[in-house]
Order: structure tokens, then sequence, then C-alpha cells
């Protein structure tokens, strides 16, 4: 190959600072994990959730989070392949290098399963001690509600079905990540085809799994509720935390040689937009949930927003409502600002932050499953400190994995026929 081909492979190696971010995040990720595992056991005792269950709860926020930006990357990546344009191809090598990591989710995912079998006892005021209700054998013994759900939650279903979304979200990276290798080695216009054969499919199957894995690892925190719409809040809230996160790595990567060049307005743009839809799109979803709910009244549907309307949780919802949803939403209307990358990255930083806030609202307030606990400044204390701390420790481990895909490849597809013509494209846009 030409040397001086813009598109040369040694062009877009990875910025030689990187090393030294992974090793931070990986500190940083292991130090948080300890500290949140701590404190959720003390102040889940103080406030009689139980200590070994609040941890467990609180590491279920931190799995979501990482997990959705990995899961939620095959969806970008498929949608890229099928529609194209020059934000798809420009943004490829960090979605597939996130969408790599997902090997290293099934491995966090091993906590998750052993919550099922962790209950304690001793509890008061109502407060559930057992991560799942629904794997208390206890509970289901005098609960005909749960005793009718039995035949699909149980123990060996879950993880069956765990293994199960795991290895398609796998094999999906896979063949997506190695076909992409595989075209910028040869050229062959063939394995674009291919690709673009492949997402559709692929499109099928993440919103198939991720509406079961949103039933099995989330909705059933609180097995007496259902929702019919919660899979379609999680997929879009796992695509938002993925392009929320491509955008801050974009920005970071934009700003140091060899990418400084690469990404131009044009990208963030795109990008920015893409954005303001999937906050528009959550938002509907979120609030198409709570209309339907408040418009049935139904006994097994109006807890779990009863939950989160008082005690404080109301005004955590307020927050979400003003920062998950008005504040990008206004900030995103803005030509100029979507075309700014430090403008954009920290929309980007704050949705990230948001996703966090909006996964301690579903989750945390289920701690109530036995009963209609009294809430207080304590309980939020209780719930926020350990389940952020949790989301910034597993955050930094994936970061760290996260750092070191994307290190092994070039940060652009040189194999694709688009690329010249996308880098060009924005250069003169």
């Amino acid at each position: 190959m030409d040397e001086t081909n813009p598109t040369n492979a040694n062009n877009y190696d990875a910025p030689s600072d990187l090393g030294r971010y992974r090793t931070r995040a990986l500190l940083v990720g292991v130090v948080m994990l300890v500290v949140g595992a701590v404190a959720a056991y003390l102040l889940g005792h103080a406030a009689h959730y139980g200590g070994i269950v609040h941890v467990l709860r609180s590491y279920l926020v931190g799995f979501f989070l990482v997990t959705g930006v990995s899961v939620g990357s095959l969806a970008w990546l498929c949608l890229g392949h099928m529609t194209g344009g020059a934000w798809a191809v420009t943004s490829r090598r960090l979605f597939e290098a996130a969408a790599r990591c997902i090997p290293l989710c099934a491995v966090l995912f091993l906590p998750v399963v052993a919550s099922l079998f962790v209950h304690e006892h001793g509890h008061e005021g109502g407060h559930a001690l057992s991560v799942y209700e629904w794997s208390n054998p206890e509970a289901v013994a005098g609960d005909p509600a749960l005793q009718h759900k039995r035949p699909y939650l149980n123990t060996p279903f879950f993880i069956i079905r765990g293994v199960i979304y795991f290895a398609i979200w796998f094999g999906m990276a896979l063949v997506l990540s190695r076909w992409s290798a595989a075209q910028d080695r040869s050229g062959d216009p063939r394995v674009r085809r291919k690709l673009q054969d492949v997402s559709g499919p692929f499109i099928l199957l993440f919103g198939l799994t991720v509406s079961f894995a949103a039933i099995d690892w989330g909705m059933s925190l609180e097995p007496h509720w259902f929702s019919t719409i919660y899979g379609l809040i999680i997929m879009a809230g796992w695509g938002l935390s993925a392009l929320a996160f491509m955008i801050t790595v974009a920005t970071y990567l934009g700003g140091r040689e060899p990418m400084a060049h690469a990404y131009q307005p044009l990208h963030f743009h795109d990008w920015g937009k893409l954005l303001l839809a999937l906050v528009m799109l959550y938002a509907y979803f979120s609030f198409s949930q709570f209309l339907i709910t408040w418009a049935g009244n139904l006994p097994e549907e109006t807890p779990f927003y009863l939950r989160r309307l008082r005690g404080g949780w109301q005004f955590v919802g307020l927050i979400i409502i003003l920062f998950h949803f008005m504040l990008p939403f206004v900030l995103l209307l803005s030509r100029g600002r979507k075309r700014a990358p430090r403008s954009l990255r920290r929309i980007a930083l704050l949705m990230i932050f948001m996703r966090v806030v909006d996964l301690v609202f579903f989750f945390a307030p289920s701690v109530h499953q036995g009963g209609e606990g009294t809430w207080g400044a304590r309980d939020l204390l209780a719930s926020f400190l350990p389940m952020f701390a949790m989301a910034v420790g597993l955050g930094g481990i994936w970061l760290w994995y996260y750092f070191g895909q994307l290190a092994a490849r070039p940060l652009l597809p040189l194999g694709d026929r688009d690329l010249e013509k996308a880098i060009a494209a924005a250069e003169h846009h």
C-alpha cells in the first residue's frame, strides 16, 4: 500500500496515550467497585435492605449500564451497514470495539446469576431481602401470583435464557467484526454486501433478545408488575447509552492525531441528530408507559409508579424529566451545538450520567417488593451512593477492556470503499 495514501493503516492507529487512560480506568474501576460494595453492604444493613442483597442489587445498575453500551453498539453497527453514510463509516470501529466487549459482559453476568441464590432474613418495614423475589422459594410458596409465573420465572430457565442471549450477541459481534476485518484486508465489495444482508436479521434478533433480557433482568425485579413497553424502553436506553458513549470517545480521538482531520463537523452533526432522535424516542416510550398505566389504573400496574412518586423519588423523577429529556432536547435543537465537538461531548456525558440516574430510579425502589415501606432521605442515600459507585466501578473495568479492543485495529474501516468519500465530503462540507 502506498505510504502516502491517507487511508493507510499506519495513519489510523490509536493514539499513544490510550494505554495510560486504560490503566487509569482499571485502577479507578477496581477501587470504586470495592467502595461501592462496602457502601452497599453497610448502608443496606442500616436501611434493612440486607447487606449482600443490596450489594448485588447495586451491582445490577453497573451491569445494565456496560451491557447496554456493548449490546446497543450492535444495533448501531447493523443500522450503519444497512443505511450507509459518513456517520456510519467513521463511527464503525468505535462501535465494533464496544461490541467486542460482550464476552466481558458475559463474565460480569455471573454475580447476577449468584444473586438468585442469596436470600437474607430479618427484614422489617416490608423490605424484600432477595434481589429477585421470585427466586426465593419461601416467597413463591406464599404467593399465588408468583406460583402462576413459576414456569417462566425460575432459576434454571433464567440462567439458560441468559446464556442464549449472550451467545446470540457474541455471535452477532463476531460475525460483524470478523467480516469488517476481512474487508480491510481484501477490499472485496462482496463483503460489504454480506454485512448488509446479515444486518437486517441481526436487528430483529437484537430486538427480541433485548426485550426478553429486559423482562428477565429488570422487570422481574418487581414480579407482580408488568409492562408491554418495558422492552422498548430498555432497548432505546441501551441504544442511547451506546451512542452517547461513542460520541464521547469520538471527541477524545478527534482532538488528537491521527483522527483530528478524519472527524469533521458533519460527522458530529449527524451523530448529534441521532442523539436527539434517541432522546425523544426514549421520552416517548417512557411517557407512553406512564400514561397507559395512569389511564388503566389497574392494581397490578400502579404500584410501580406509586413507589416512585413518594419519599423523595418524585423529585428524582422530575430530575430525569428535566435533564434526561428537556435540557438535552433544547440543546440539541441547535445546529451549531451539534457541530461543535466540545458542546456535543458535554451533552453526551450528561446523557451517560442521566442513564445511571434513570437506572437507579428503575431498580432501587424494588426493595419494597414485600410492601410499601416509608421512604426518606436515608433511603435515597442508601440507593444512590453504592449504585453510582458500582456503575463507575464496572464502567472503569469495562473501559479498560474497551480501550484494549479499540487499540487492536485501525480506527477507521480502511477497506470500505466509501471511507475516502466520507472523509472528503466532510472536509469540504
